[in-house]
């Protein structure tokens, strides 16, 4: 017999919050839900695999709408795969830039904060784009 789980077990098993998962399920991302005979719904193995599978394509950026596109085509079978692919390759690529964007925030923190350990130590002097290095902050007015 396969193993059901109840709403509260599936948002343990895949790290959602209850409501988060209530929301899929009334925007129809999780398709085919059953119920138990209390009319609670309850998911199997494929729908938690498939839910976590949102949680996913939510961290990766899609849209709701993105989302339900995204499962219409799985729901038409393998014939949509290329259009999958499609999807899954530009979110790739949105990501890489993102990654590519916090890199260069974490390079320009980096080179800030080195920047004031110098000045700190004295191995460099203090240079501001905001205000004369010589003149005090209530000169400016």
């Amino acid at each position: 017999m396969e193993t059901l789980y109840t709403m509260k077990e599936a948002c343990e098993k895949v790290d959602m919050t209850y409501d988060a998962l209530k929301f899929y399920c009334n925007e129809g991302l999780v398709p085919n839900v059953k119920r138990n005979r209390n009319n609670h719904r309850v998911f199997d193995e494929r729908d938690i695999n498939w839910i976590s599978s949102l949680s996913c394509l939510k961290r990766c950026g899609m849209s709701i709408q993105e989302m339900k596109e995204y499962l219409a085509l799985c729901l038409q079978g393998p014939d949509t795969i290329p259009e999958r692919k499609i999807i899954l390759a530009e979110k790739r690529k949105s990501l890489l830039k993102k990654i590519q964007e916090l890199n260069n925030s974490v390079d320009y923190i980096d080179w800030k904060q080195q920047f004031y350990d110098d000045v700190l130590s004295g191995k460099r002097k203090y240079e501001s784009n905001l205000i004369a290095v010589n003149q005090k902050p209530d000169d400016n007015f």
